[in-house]
């Protein structure tokens, strides 16, 4: 364990920032505001200012204590992987107990504030980021390749927040297509990453695909899962109540991600000399996601 070293305030808040993973939280706040967007279907009278603000709030501290915890729980394999070994524990600049007591504080805090929208939204918040923790982190991570396959539903709860927040229920079909969409979406996004950490990954002994089976293996798995989607997303614009600009924009978004995904199929093996095709599927699948749900509220406003 690394020894603790001093910090200065600023150099502490910026540790306590890293902890909560913004650029997660920044892509899961998108997607539960367009959970809630959605729910409106184009009634603004819907979007009162109190619930938004407290779902979204909720929603940050609950996934951001999440993330504390997934990092005190990795602590030992962190320091393993330049990905992560940068991180504040890793380095020693905050204690491994501050940083669970911090992120039990969080999550307590976000499902409480969330209770000021309403009840099945503080569910939904308390359920993501408990799913994060205990299905994810403690018990698939390390034990099965399926672990972002399964423990990825966590990230698929946003948009069930944003909706509850709105509607206060979650009998309609359209925030459960939000949720599977984000389901299917996860393995193909997060292999694209684990592609380019394989090194790491193998070192820190984490049985991701790549791992487990090799890159060809990952690569095809890859893609079969964006076929899956695919349909999904299609099938969102037949059997629901979406129209025309949500699926010209599933099929124009999926033929564009599915072509980085196709050439990463056909492309020589990932290497630290060579990593652009695995970097643009993964860069592209987080535009794709963000895209396509900007169209789905786009469509239900229309």
């Amino acid at each position: 364990m690394a020894t603790a070293i001093p910090a200065t305030t600023a150099t502490r808040l910026h540790d306590i920032l890293a902890l909560l993973k913004p650029r997660i939280i920044l892509l899961l706040v998108i997607t539960s505001f367009c959970g809630a967007l959605v729910a409106a279907k184009g009634n603004a009278a819907l979007l009162t200012c109190p619930a938004l603000l407290c779902s979204t709030l909720g929603l940050i501290l609950g996934a951001g204590g999440a993330n504390m915890v997934n990092m005190w729980w990795d602590r030992d394999i962190d320091p393993l992987m330049r990905r992560t070994q940068n991180r504040p524990l890793p380095q020693g600049r905050i204690q491994p107990r501050t940083v669970l007591i911090m992120g039990i504080t969080c999550i307590k805090l976000g499902t409480t504030i969330a209770l000021f929208a309403n009840l099945l939204t503080a569910a939904m918040v308390l359920a993501g980021a408990l799913f994060y923790i205990f299905i994810y982190t403690m018990l698939l991570k390390r034990s099965t390749v399926q672990n972002i396959v399964i423990g990825g539903a966590a990230g698929a709860f946003p948009p069930l927040v944003g909706w509850a927040a709105v509607q206060n229920n979650l009998t309609d079909p359209l925030p459960w297509l939000m949720f599977a969409i984000i389901f299917l979406w996860t393995p193909p996004h997060f292999w694209a990453l684990a592609l380019m950490a394989n090194a790491d990954y193998t070192k820190a002994g984490v049985p991701m695909y790549p791992v487990v089976y090799g890159e060809p293996a990952t690569r095809l798995r890859m893609f079969q899962y964006f076929l899956l989607l695919f349909a999904i997303t299609l099938m969102g614009g037949l059997l629901y109540p979406l129209s025309w600009p949500y699926t010209i924009a599933a099929i124009g978004l999926g033929l564009w991600w599915g072509h980085s995904l196709w050439q990463l199929l056909h492309a020589p093996q990932t290497t630290a000399q060579n990593p652009q095709p695995a970097q643009t599927a993964f860069t592209r699948s987080l535009f794709y996601l963000a895209f396509l749900f900007a169209a789905m509220v786009l469509d239900s406003w229309l």
